[in-house]
């Protein structure tokens, strides 16, 4: 049987292999590779609607491919773990892929891409018991700050209870956070140092206790200044990558900054322009 064949006869005769599986999975004894940092792939996209890649608005939405890429991500060299959704996270579960990983597992994916309710990103998918329960390491939330938006409040409420039972649970909470607003009926985040800034400090706030929160930051410009913000640890996200040498060159560059510890990326590492995988990651990882 194929990859997926596999995964879905599990899925229909055996549904609590899943369960089954994260009970004997080898935990990560940290989050950090052989030199002290993290390297984590993200595949939480299709989630929230957004499978397009480049030219192709439906890359990520074939799984089984999608599935293939990620477990060839993540067993090159100084990969450290993979941040996914539920369902995403179960497939690599009955695949037997994840010993030794961290799991990082996404909370809130119902702000759907190019809908009229983007800003409303409620927690419809782990949440810091199940996450606990599974074994994982932590939990990740996307947080969109629109100052024009009458959700955004709530989208803050929620992200600091996140925050609250994850590190009730001692459990990382990596939050994502953007100032964002609405152009052309859209939702556009706004990637000035300034903006990123405020996202920063708006966002180390939350919650009763920061102990546990990390965040997961664009690189723009003048990282220095914006990454002074804020004395919480972060992650570097990737984003959809236009020019890979610039955004090598612009990650090593961030990677210097004290509160930088390492790389959460998806698409531009599992759906690169020469369509390999592994060289990807591997440059990605030299980086490190």
């Amino acid at each position: 049987m194929n990859t997926v064949e596999r995964i879905v006869a599990k899925r229909v005769h055996d549904p609590g292999a899943i369960a089954e599986a994260a009970a004997v999975r080898v935990r990560a004894k940290s989050p950090f590779n052989d030199k002290g940092r993290t390297m984590i792939i993200a595949a939480d996209h299709p989630a929230r609607g957004a499978n397009a890649v480049g030219g192709d608005p439906l890359a990520m939405a074939d799984r089984g491919e999608l599935l293939e890429r990620l477990c060839l991500a993540l067993e090159r060299p100084g990969v450290t773990g993979v941040l996914a959704t539920p369902d995403v996270i179960d497939d690599l579960l009955l695949l037997g892929v994840l010993d030794g990983k961290t799991v990082i597992g996404s909370m809130n994916r119902t702000g759907l891409a190019g809908s009229s309710f983007e800003i409303d990103d409620r927690f419809a998918c782990y949440d810091a018991e199940t996450l606990a329960r599974m074994r994982f390491d932590g939990g990740k939330m996307l947080t969109r700050i629109c100052l024009t938006d009458p959700a955004t409040p709530a989208v803050l409420e929620n992200t600091a209870k996140a925050v609250n039972d994850l590190a009730d649970r001692n459990l990382l909470a990596m939050v994502e956070p953007f100032l964002s607003g609405w152009t052309g009926g859209r939702i556009t985040n706004d990637l000035s140092p300034e903006a990123v800034i405020r996202s920063i400090t708006i966002a180390s706030g939350l919650g009763r206790s920061s102990a546990y929160t990390w965040l997961k930051l664009p690189v723009v410009a003048d990282m220095p200044r914006v990454l002074a913000a804020s004395t919480l640890p972060v992650v570097l996200l990737g984003g959809e990558v236009q020019d890979p040498d610039a955004a090598f060159t612009a990650w090593q560059e961030a990677l210097e900054l004290p509160t930088v510890q390492g790389l959460v990326v998806g698409r531009s590492l599992l759906y690169p322009h020469d369509g390999d995988v592994a060289k990807a990651v591997d440059t990605a990882v030299g980086l490190l």
